[in-house]
């Protein structure tokens, strides 16, 4: 069975803790605050993966959690990072993030980061200056960012063979390759997608067989996007139109269902280029599967190739290969080198949301006010509220961000609790 979606839960390392300490050596007095920072957290990093061939594993294992950051030492030493958490993943794997960012993972080695790693805390020596030369306090490491993503796989495919149910496309992939796909004379025999390899002596195609589609199938009817989904990335269409349905039905009339749900899922989709496959062919009379290639050339003009072919006696399946080779070019839409250049250079220019600088002043009773907001939020998370020198550090900085003054506006008076992240402390500036 093909597993091409999960949702799995990242969470980037926490940040290690700065140290307080101070120096103690022999014959060295006032040896002075020597505490060394944290390490960062490990980020948790999707690399694109060849050896991979589906989202299986994931079904196994659904949380993956990077390992933190060390915390500082004395005597100066600074922790160390955490390592990254390398996830694999197959070519053709889609990453949606909460936050609406997309990763498309396609060539071997790409890499995307999906959960960061907190940043380390700072040890009390960051924090000496000329009026402070002995600060006993330090600041805490954070944690990482930690989340629920979506991967869907999409095949990397070259051709992508579509038709109603039971239109001949398992039995013409199963010969026109060595695909082993499941065949039998009902509808819906095949449930997931089924890649095979077209090869010629100078150059290989890849194929899908893309398990029947269904009127509806763009909004969900059947399996939908899920089999839809497989047919974006390829450069060539195959419609396969049955000569002889089983339940009767009209081939035209199944003809123009399947473009038009193939239209309505993509836009690009309905501008791919086509080739037409009229299967079956050694269950109609011959005169009959010559007109009706008369019939679908007439209506569909030059541009659209048509094939009578019969996967049962190979007819029309040769030339079919070969105006496939013909009709798909061979340098890829994108040159491996261009793609690892554009690599390169996003290593080196990494663009990334600013941190929420948002927050709010409410009040939560008589004398008691409630800050909320992403940076005063990471303030708190820094500090040991306990420590007195820490609690003056951060009433200093939530002076210079103006929080004090937008409290007293609010009609704070020193000594008022204030809540911050849920915690309350007693907060005099003065």
């Amino acid at each position: 069975m093909l597993y091409d979606k999960a949702r799995i839960f990242v969470q980037g390392g926490r940040g290690g803790d700065g140290c307080m300490s101070f120096r103690r050596e022999a014959h060295v007095p006032h040896g002075g605050p020597d505490g060394g920072d944290g390490g960062h957290g490990g980020n948790v990093v999707l690399l694109c993966d060849d050896s991979q061939r589906d989202l299986q594993s994931f079904k196994r294992r659904a949380h993956y959690k990077a390992e933190r950051g060390r915390h500082g030492e004395g005597a100066l030493k600074q922790g160390s990072a955490g390592p990254d958490l390398v996830v694999h993943v197959p070519p053709g794997t889609v990453v949606r993030l909460p936050d609406g960012t997309t990763h498309d993972l396609v060539i071997p080695g790409q890499q995307a980061v999906v959960a960061r790693g907190g940043t380390g805390g700072r040890g009390n020596a960051r924090f000496k200056s000329p009026t402070r030369q002995s600060p006993r306090f330090s600041e805490n490491g954070l944690a990482g960012v930690e989340d629920w993503i979506d991967l869907q796989l999409k095949l990397l495919a070259d051709v992508g063979l579509v038709g109603m149910p039971n239109a001949g496309k398992s039995s013409l992939i199963s010969v026109l390759t060595r695909a082993a796909p499941k065949i039998a004379d009902y509808p819906f025999t095949t449930l997931e997608p089924n890649l095979g390899v077209l090869e010629s002596p100078d150059r290989q195609l890849v194929l899908a067989d893309i398990p029947g589609l269904i009127e509806g199938a763009s909004e969900g009817a059947g399996l939908g996007h899920d089999f839809l989904a497989h047919v974006e990335r390829t450069r060539l269409l195959v419609h396969v139109v049955d000569l002889a349905p089983l339940d009767g039905s009209d081939p035209q009339a199944n003809y123009e269902v399947i473009e038009r749900e193939l239209g309505r899922h993509d836009a690009r989709l309905a501008a791919l280029p086509r080739v037409l496959a009229l299967s079956k062919a050694d269950l109609v009379p011959a005169p009959d599967a010559v007109a009706a290639a008369e019939h679908w050339r007439a209506r569909l003009g030059a541009e659209v190739p048509v094939f009578v072919t019969s996967s049962a006696t190979h007819e029309g399946l040769e030339g079919l290969a070969v105006e496939l080779l013909r009709r798909v070019p061979v340098e890829a839409p994108h040159a491996p080198e261009e793609l690892a250049a554009a690599g390169a250079l996003a290593e080196h220019q990494v663009f990334r949301p600013a941190a929420g600088r948002a927050w709010s002043v409410a009040s939560a009773g008589p004398g008691a006010f409630r800050v909320s907001g992403e940076p005063v939020e990471r303030l708190i998370a820094r500090y040991d509220i306990e420590n007195e020198e820490a609690l003056a550090q951060v009433e200093r900085r939530l002076k210079r961000m103006g929080v004090i003054r937008a409290l007293e506006d609010a009609g704070f008076e020193p000594g008022d609790d204030v809540e911050i992240a849920g915690v309350v402390f007693e907060l005099d500036p003065g």
